[in-house]
């Protein structure tokens, strides 16, 4: 079978699939219904008990705007001398997408799923929304930047006790065309057993 038979298919889906830099990205965003095909296909990922250990944030319209007004609060309880470039850039930071998806790792301890099963299952949460963000024609970046873990802000976001942000993705049409990097070496990669 040669790639072009892939095309169409998941796999082909799976072999085209490359981040976008948020920094060019544009509208149209996902719609409403979209981002709940979205969401079941997060869903979709492994999940040791049936636990559920991720929940999703939706930034769009102007909840991007507050959300970098919190970015600048932070920023500026927390350094000294933060230039007002910099807080400019973190104000507009969340309005270079359309939409943007935090992804909240919600671990559960004390029970027999290991906590890092959980983790991972938040992980492959972020990836399906990558992929189902392009199968329905969008770009997408995952992004974990200094806010994912800024207490200020995890306390903004409201954020409990076991929860982590795993990251931020951002969702929206490239204003530029995507560039293809270069893919590790498999062949040194892989190890037959």
């Amino acid at each position: 079978m040669s790639f072009n038979d892939l095309d169409n298919g998941a796999l082909g889906l799976l072999l085209t699939r490359r981040s976008g830099s948020a920094k060019t990205m544009t509208g149209p965003g996902p719609s409403h219904a979209q981002l709940q095909h979205i969401f079941a296909a997060a869903s979709r990922v492994s999940d040791h008990g049936k636990l559920a250990p991720w929940r999703f944030l939706v930034f769009e319209g102007d909840a991007r705007q507050r959300m970098g007004e919190v970015l600048a609060d932070s920023l500026r309880a927390s350094e000294a001398n933060v230039s007002p470039e910099r807080l400019s850039m973190e104000q507009g930071r969340f309005l270079r997408a359309p939409v943007v998806i935090g992804v909240v790792s919600r671990v559960r301890e004390a029970i027999p799923i290991p906590e890092w099963e959980q983790i991972l299952s938040a992980g492959a949460a972020c990836q399906n929304i990558l992929i189902a963000s392009h199968a329905l024609g969008f770009v997408a970046n995952w992004i974990t930047e200094w806010y994912a873990y800024h207490p200020a802000v995890r306390e903004a976001l409201g954020l409990k006790s076991g929860e982590r942000i795993a990251g931020f993705i951002y969702i929206g049409t490239s204003a530029a065309p995507l560039e293809e990097r270069v893919r590790p070496d498999m062949p040194s990669l892989v190890t037959w057993v």
